[in-house]
């Protein structure tokens, strides 16, 4: 059975290999109590999130993770969007939203796994 780990390494592999870009995994599960590790990716445009997330949640279906719906504030915006799998958080963000929100410095004590 794969860990939590591997699954979100396999994950941001899928993302790198549908042209996501500065694909990065962190742990962040002993910083917070709602969720273990962070997918972050850069994509380009709606079309190109929508693939991604159509990819992550064919695998999420295949491997037992359970897809948690999000609700947005604003229905327009498709700079940040994520996908909730429960220990596996899925960013899809553009490069604009990425360089404004800065994630990984904002998480930086956890641990990058990729």
């Amino acid at each position: 059975m794969k860990t939590i780990q591997e699954k979100a390494l396999e994950i941001a592999q899928l993302m790198e290999d549908g042209k996501g870009e500065n694909v990065v995994v962190l742990d962040v599960a002993k910083l917070n109590s709602w969720t273990d590790i962070f997918v972050i990716v850069t994509v380009n445009s709606s079309a190109h999130w929508k693939g991604l997330q159509k990819s992550a949640l064919e695998y999420a279906k295949e491997n037992d993770l359970q897809v948690h719906l999000t609700h947005r504030k604003m229905s327009d915006g498709d700079d940040w969007n994520l996908i909730d799998l429960g220990p596996i958080v899925i960013h899809l963000m553009t490069s604009d939203a990425r360089e404004f929100y800065e994630l990984e410095k904002l998480w930086h004590a956890g641990e990058k796994l990729r």
